[in-house]
């Protein structure tokens, strides 16, 4: 039994200095890291490589190419159309971390390990080989799917973002363009005004024109990548009034009523589905209570010897 104690403070101390790695801040913070550079410019001893390595964080140092290396290996055994798949779930999600498909199939393995060590934790604890097992198993399943999760609620996050403010974004284009200004000219105002994943989108589709992407190409790509149906019918609209001539701001005045209505609509059903939400928590925990202040007296008094 204090073998079994032993192991697991051991497994349990292994965990914790890997989550406190994870999250350890480099000593110096940015000023520190500014002034030294400075220095070096100033006549004094410049910095080592060495001393400008130590000076990132944990994660960057160690963690992170660790990941890669393992993404690269991965990589040479998973077929092209599941990486394409995952490029373009996390191209959805908003590349968080700048993640290659590589390095989030390294992170899921990764995750699979700590899972599948707490699950050995737990079942040593409770001293049982099928409880050693059975936690064993279901830790490396959670954490294997843990990140699937994430991403998910990371892709479906940033489409209600969109969708959410597309409506504002288009009230800003039928001003611009009413004021006078191009279709180029209004979207990088948008861009310049809000700061949310539909700006990012616009900013990227601009940056593609700039470098001399046609313009309607990179709007049909953004539209399509979205995965927002709005977004995509507003793009179509647009793309419409370039190839058959239609006045921009007439269509913008249309598509900016049509998502103002849809906003709307969304926000209708949302209010008529809380009724029906309302009922589990009420018949989960409101009724047994209110069961047990008016039935338990009564139970009492049945069960109350004679």
């Amino acid at each position: 039994m204090s073998t079994t104690i032993l192991l697991a403070l051991v497994c349990a101390g292994g965990v914790l200095l890997f989550f406190i790695g994870i999250s350890r801040t480099p000593s110096t913070n940015t000023a520190q890291m500014v002034q030294q550079r400075l220095s070096v410019y100033g006549g004094e001893k410049p910095l080592s490589v060495e001393e400008i390595e130590l000076q990132r964080p944990f994660s960057e140092r160690v963690l992170r190419p660790a990941i890669e290396r393992l993404g690269s290996m991965l990589s040479r055994s998973t077929p092209q159309k599941a990486r394409q798949d995952l490029l373009n779930r996390l191209e959805l999600a908003g590349r968080p971390g700048n993640l290659t498909p590589e390095d989030f199939m390294a992170i899921r393995l990764v995750a699979a390990a700590i899972f599948a060590a707490l699950g050995l934790l737990v079942g040593l604890l409770l001293g049982n080989p099928v409880y050693l097992v059975i936690s064993l198993a279901v830790g490396a399943i959670l954490g294997y799917y843990a990140p699937v999760a994430w991403l998910k609620q990371k892709v479906d996050g940033r489409r209600a973002e969109i969708q959410k403010n597309l409506p504002d974004a288009l009230d800003l284009l039928v001003i611009c363009v009413d004021a006078g200004l191009g279709f180029d000219a209004a979207l990088a105002r948008v861009t310049d005004k809000y700061k949310n994943a539909l700006s990012e989108l616009l900013a990227k589709a601009l940056r593609e024109v700039s470098l001399g992407r046609p313009r309607l190409e990179a709007l049909d790509e953004m539209g399509r990548s979205s995965g927002v149906e709005d977004l995509h019918n507003f793009i179509q609209a647009v793309i419409q009034s370039e190839q058959f001539g239609t006045g921009i701001g007439k269509i913008l005045r249309i598509q900016a009523d049509e998502m103002r209505r849809r906003r709307r609509q969304r926000a209708q059903e949302r209010g008529a589905q809380a009724t029906l939400k309302m009922m589990l928590p009420m018949v989960g925990c409101i009724f047994p209570t209110l069961w047990i202040v008016l039935l338990g007296p009564a139970v009492l008094i049945l069960m109350r010897p004679r």
